[in-house]
């Protein structure tokens, strides 16, 4: 079993440390600590415990360090920065692990870009020795890349020429969106081993600013400072995130907000949300409560099962989302989450349950969400609804909508999920927007367009049961597909064409024999036996 919790205390590959205002992450993975048996971890190469840590390291440093404004990357390896994806890994995992790597790697990746433009916490990648493949891909995550100026170090996207696939942690996509390399330039750089060094990758805008080792470190720190002078981090004591309360058994994951229960015969999982047990009255409260504040604790337990079943339980295709509690309850966190909305704390609770919302929105599940008498799908609990591929409410059930829905959650596309939803129908966002507040019953959350179908008391068993036993009789890879096509309306962004379409091209390569097969260049890697392409293009 893959576990996704762990600790600055058990990282075998990581060292965080901080000082003051910058803290640095150091990359120095322990070639033994692999997930894969019989795989070496060398030069800095990575597979999905590594960035398990890193996407810890992370999200502490943004609750637990609210002092911390500049991030330094840099390896703890002489001569490597980071040799990216281990092959190794690649050549034994199956197709399925190999996806849920990448799109993992990738939430990390924009995790550290969400941090540098919205928590004031500016990432600076320091790149000395070769970055390669993944390995420069971390660096294009940061918002600075310096290259220190020696014969060893340079940036390169090898995948192609050497392994027949392609940089998928946003590689292409960064290059000619977020650095804007021009595109011929980077067809070259994509396709040679090599890759490029000195003063040429900051004419070809890969790096920032090459710096002879003379000057490495106190440039370096220089520019770490300057980063942080910028930034508007507010400073303060940060709260600690406790480890969550987990019970695993084989019928389920059991949190103290979030219950999950599987039900392998009808091939899903129904993921259970509490509502919150109290409501503190002003941050002084949010603070004392810590991590226990009901929605940092949910979406990290959210978050955690979600991750679990995506990489732990393949099979289950799809996830019923229910919820019980107080829906007032609810708004009246949403109410706390607005009103002191430029407070360093709620703006961290609230870019965490965005990024938890679109963990949701890029799982390759089935979504359907059941509004039920006793639910408390409110607010932000909401967005689960919308985020559904389908709902369903039953009479007598109740959805609430708050200001939070309006904004606060930006899908990948830029937009919220209800401007999402009625994307040709504007008058329908207005109307429900004019609603803010109300409790609508299921018949007139139907007629607002906020859930597919609403039922009585009568239809309703046989109505869900036939809706869910339809989608589990489906071709997962159809489902999967159709699904991802239709999730994500409206304007494309880097962050919807590194899923969309990068990611997508990738998955296809994974599965090819120029890539895949027996004498593909994952499995001829490192043998000295040349790999054998088939030249048909599809």
């Amino acid at each position: 079993m893959i576990n996704f919790q762990t600790h600055p205390a058990r990282y075998r590959h990581w060292r965080l440390s901080v000082d003051g205002p910058i803290a640095t992450l150091t990359m120095d993975v322990d070639p033994a600590g692999s997930l894969f048996e019989g795989c070496e971890l060398k030069l800095n190469s990575y597979d999905l415990g590594v960035d398990i840590e890193l996407a810890d390291a992370v999200q502490r440093l943004r609750f637990e360090h609210p002092e911390v404004r500049a991030v330094i990357l840099r390896s703890g390896k002489e001569g490597v920065f980071c040799a990216g994806a281990n092959i190794r890994m690649l050549a034994k995992a199956s197709h399925g692990h190999k996806v849920n790597f990448c799109k993992f790697t990738n939430e990390t990746r924009l995790a550290m870009e969400d941090a540098s433009e919205n928590s004031g916490q500016h990432y600076l990648a320091a790149v000395s020795g070769a970055a390669a493949g993944g390995g420069y891909e971390l660096a294009l995550s940061a918002e600075t890349i310096m290259l220190i100026d020696d014969r060893r170090s340079g940036v390169a996207l090898p995948e192609l020429p050497l392994l027949a696939v392609l940089p998928a942690t946003g590689g292409l996509t960064r290059l000619t969106d977020k650095r804007q390399v021009r595109r011929d330039l980077a067809d070259v750089f994509c396709t040679t081993e090599e890759g490029v060094r000195g003063r040429r990758a900051v004419q070809w805008r890969l790096v920032d600013e090459v710096v002879p080792p003379s000057a490495w470190e106190a440039r370096v720190r220089a520019r770490a400072g300057e980063l942080a002078a910028h930034s508007d981090r507010p400073g303060g004591e940060g709260i600690v995130l406790a480890p969550l309360e987990r019970d695993l058994s084989p019928d389920g994951v059991r949190y103290s907000h979030v219950r999950v229960t599987f039900d392998r015969s009808a091939l899903r999982a129904e993921i259970t949300l509490l509502g919150p047990r109290s409501v503190p009255s002003d941050v002084a409260g949010i603070r004392q409560m810590g991590a226990a504040f009901w929605p940092l604790v949910l979406a990290r337990e959210l978050d955690d099962a979600i991750l679990h079943l995506r990489l732990n339980e393949p099979e289950l295709g799809l996830i019923v989302f229910r919820s019980e509690g107080d829906p007032q309850a609810v708004i009246a966190v949403d109410a706390l989450l607005a009103a002191h909305a430029t407070d360093w704390l709620v703006i961290e609770i609230r870019l965490l349950l965005k990024r938890v919302f679109k963990r949701v929105d890029m799982t390759s599940r089935s979504l359907i969400t059941l509004v039920e008498p006793g639910s408390c799908f409110a607010g932000t609990l909401a967005e689960l609804v919308f985020a559904s591929d389908r709902a369903v409410g039953l009479q007598g059930a109740s959805l609430h909508l708050s200001a939070l829905n309006f904004g606060a959650y930006p899908m990948g596309n830029g937009l919220t999920r209800l401007a999402t939803r009625f994307l040709g129908e504007p008058g329908s966002l207005d109307e429900a927007r004019s609603r803010i507040g109300e409790a609508l019953d299921a018949d007139e959350a139907e007629s607002l367009g906020l859930v597919t179908f609403a039922y009585d008391e009568h239809d309703w068993g046989d109505e869900v049961r036939l809706m869910l036993e339809e989608r589990a009789s489906f071709s997962a890879d159809a489902l999967t597909a159709m699904e991802a096509n239709l999730r994500f309306a409206g304007p494309e962004t880097m962050e919807t064409r590194i899923f969309g379409r990068l990611t997508a091209w990738q998955n296809w390569v994974f599965q090819r024999p120029n890539a895949a097969g027996e004498a593909g260049s994952l499995k001829r890697y490192g043998t000295g036996v040349r790999p054998s392409f088939d030249p048909e293009r599809v």
